[in-house]
């Protein structure tokens, strides 16, 4: 009997020392191969908007990214690297102006935000077209203004059928993971304090 406990516990104590020796073989080979990588990550942009999923429900800012409408507004969000603020969890109401509705400011304004010196005036005015909440044009009627993300309030209109957001016209809307985009037809500018 004490001859078979012994061979047991002989064989036992073999494969949890094999077990080990295959577990810090695994990590030997797989320590350097993720050094170089985790140099190459920290020069890269970081953050869950650099994140790729091609399975989960687009969020706001793949569906601006995907549009051919709104590269203006793409080359803004990202000059102003707010891209990970568009993709949290939210839920959030973006308003996203067209590139002709970039067109129709005074030549040389969309330029002179993408300047590095003017980073901030440009993130004002971008979060200027997100709200907190997910609601639908239709549901927007009943509200009067809104609150957003600049901490301004920004007024909602309604005329016959259409709804006004800043004075832009919702044309129209796309469901989100994380929210809404409504396609408007124009820069919404935040007032002067």
């Amino acid at each position: 009997m004490k001859l078979v406990t012994s061979i047991k516990l002989f064989i036992g104590l073999f494969i949890v020392a094999f077990m080990l020796t295959g577990c810090k073989n695994e990590t030997k080979t797989q320590n350097p191969s993720s050094q170089p990588e985790a140099t190459e990550q920290s020069t890269k942009k970081q953050g869950q908007a650099f994140l790729k999923d091609d399975e989960a429900t687009p969020n706001v800012l793949d569906i601006a990214i995907g549009s051919k409408d709104h590269t203006t507004l793409v080359a803004a969000v990202q000059a102003a690297e707010l891209e990970n603020a568009l993709v949290n969890a939210g839920p959030l109401m973006v308003f996203a102006p067209t590139n002709e509705a970039f067109d129709a400011l005074p030549e040389g304004t969309v330029e002179n935000l993408l300047k590095p010196e003017n980073k901030a005036t440009l993130a004002g005015i971008l979060q200027y077209h997100v709200t907190p909440g997910k609601y639908s044009k239709d549901f927007l009627k009943k509200f009067k203004k809104l609150g957003q993300a600049n901490n301004q309030d920004v007024q909602v209109e309604v005329v016959g059928d259409d709804v006004l957001v800043g004075g832009a016209k919702i044309l129209a809307s796309v469901p989100a993971g994380n929210g809404i985009v409504h396609v408007v037809d124009k820069v919404m500018l935040p007032p002067e304090n």
